[in-house]
């Protein structure tokens, strides 16, 4: 079974690195592994050709997050297809190993598992632990899915319902992963077990505005797909929020 995975760049010299070792460093061997550049202007692009396990890689200017990804997807040739974004890592050289084997024990369409966000600064020292452990595809009417960047799904899935959308500024991940889940009910299965560390800071969380943008095409996305909610519904799950934080103090005290 092969594995692609990909990771779009754009100016991420000083995390980029990191990712591509922490893929290279994988003790699963047919991996393909597929960098798609925003054209970036810093040291990215030699960074990514010095990594001789990188199979395919561009750079030109696309249309943001989710048509790089697209990109990607379209490049890829793996039966399973998963992203690693520029800033996260495996947090240890067996991830995918132990995706491909949630894959062939269970004949599922995807599986998904848990991330754990982490200081820039002290990658060891765990800040907020993101479970997908109690997700159910009901719960996307909540403003609940998956940890998107845990998620690994069959290229076949992305051939049969498309590509994430681009009218989607924020929530393009949501919106797939409801219409694989919910609307076309795809098995799928969870994986007990942190797959990816993720630097703080992401572009859904960084402002009230973002948030607030997040949480309108998150109304869109169930809309789009048969769902009902709205956003004083939505905002119910913020309160969820404070046990992200309370699980790793948890953690560290045992």
């Amino acid at each position: 079974m092969k594995i692609s995975i990909i990771t779009v760049t754009y100016n991420s010299a000083k995390t980029v690195a990191h990712t591509l070792q922490s893929v290279d460093d994988q003790d699963y061997e047919d991996v393909e592994h597929i960098l798609v550049d925003g054209g970036s202007r810093d040291e990215t692009v030699s960074i990514i050709q010095s990594f001789p396990h990188v199979a395919k890689w561009v750079s030109e200017r696309d249309d943001g997050l989710y048509d790089a990804i697209n990109k990607g997807i379209s490049m890829a040739t793996g039966d399973v297809i998963g992203i690693l974004n520029s800033d996260d890592f495996f947090p240890s050289n067996h991830i995918v190993s132990r995706i491909v084997e949630a894959f062939e024990g269970d004949h599922v369409d995807a599986v998904y598992g848990d991330i754990a966000f982490v200081k820039p600064g002290k990658l060891e020292k765990i800040v907020r632990l993101y479970s997908s452990a109690n997700f159910t595809p009901q719960k996307f009417s909540y403003g609940y899915m998956p940890a998107h960047p845990s998620f690994y799904a069959r290229k076949s899935c992305y051939e049969q319902f498309g590509l994430y959308k681009l009218d989607y500024k924020i929530a393009a991940d949501y919106e797939l992963l409801m219409r694989f889940m919910f609307r076309h009910q795809i098995s799928h299965t969870y994986i007990p077990e942190i797959l990816v560390y993720m630097r703080t800071g992401g572009v859904s969380n960084k402002s009230i505005l973002s948030r607030y943008i997040l949480n309108k095409e998150i109304v869109k996305a169930c809309r789009e797909n048969g769902v009902s909610t709205n956003l004083a519904v939505l905002s119910f799950k913020y309160l969820n929020k404070v046990f992200e934080y309370i699980r790793p103090l948890a953690r560290t005290k045992k």
